[in-house]
């Protein structure tokens, strides 16, 4: 049987060791490539560290599959599976901007039961064991409790084909930002969630995501008493991805109910 807390002192390593180089790397210049589009990037530190991390894992529990952004699926078939952003933000990472993270969860037969995301400039470790709470630097956080849009600061994120997507989130940020207090758009959804878990955000919504950048994020906002919804965008015109809404119940609520006036995206909710 695993041992859940001993796991969590790994991943504070093994995220420690690879923000450090990505750090490291920022100082001293690094390489990048395109991907599908001029906006969606690779630099050789995201695969570095998805690799690193990857070996950890390999090493550690070589019958475990794994899903990660730079390498896809690996070990397919075993009941526990790790999903790997090795570099949530690599637009800001390639710009400096510090606020990019490492999302690590682990998942046993489909329910995601352990997540931690470490964002290396700001040093701050987000973890959560499922039904354990969530924390910070091993103090506990709670999401936050306004409950109506005028109080609320959220976040969102825009997708990588935003110049050419009818699902670009446009319309629904200038639907929406009238109504809030103010928007941020931090550029990492795992940092979005785990700030809307410690209460920093009221609320994050964005659409066409991918597993990797929520997993996560998502268990720690649970696990912070606070309640994420998804969807799934199924190739509508080719596009694709997971849609979600985070925040305490009345917040996501209230978001959805904004969303569901512009695009049907959570009608079934």
């Amino acid at each position: 049987m695993l041992d859940l807390n001993e796991i969590i002192e790994k991943l504070r390593h093994w995220t420690y060791e690879a923000g450090q180089y990505q750090l490291e790397k920022q100082e001293k210049g690094f390489s990048y490539e395109i991907k599908s589009t001029e906006t969606d990037i690779v630099t050789e530190v995201d695969k570095w560290s998805d690799k690193f991390i990857t070996d950890h894992i390999r090493k550690d529990y070589p019958d475990h599959s794994i899903l990660s952004e730079e390498q896809g699926k690996m070990n397919e078939g075993d009941v526990y599976e790790w999903i790997i952003d090795p570099i949530d933000g690599t637009t800001n990472y390639l710009h400096g901007f510090p606020i990019h993270s490492i999302s690590i969860a682990l998942e046993k037969n489909g329910q995601t039961i352990l997540g931690a995301v470490y964002i290396p400039r700001l040093r701050e470790f987000f973890y959560a064991i499922k039904g354990q709470g969530a924390f910070l630097n091993d103090k506990p956080i709670h999401i936050a409790c306004n409950n109506k849009l005028n109080q609320c600061l959220l976040s969102t994120g825009f997708p990588y084909d935003k110049h050419i997507s009818q699902h670009n989130n446009l319309a629904i940020s200038n639907s929406l930002i009238p109504k809030v207090q103010d928007i941020r758009r931090m550029g990492s959804a795992a940092v979005d969630l785990c700030y809307t878990a410690c209460g920093r955000l009221d609320g994050y919504w964005e659409f066409k995501i991918s597993k990797w950048d929520i997993a996560a994020g998502k268990l720690i906002v649970e696990e912070a008493g606070g309640r994420v919804d998804t969807s799934l965008l199924k190739k509508e015109n080719g596009e694709w991805g997971i849609n979600l809404v985070s925040g305490n119940e009345e917040v996501v609520r209230l978001i959805k109910e904004e969303i569901n006036k512009v695009y049907p995206y959570f009608e079934a909710q």
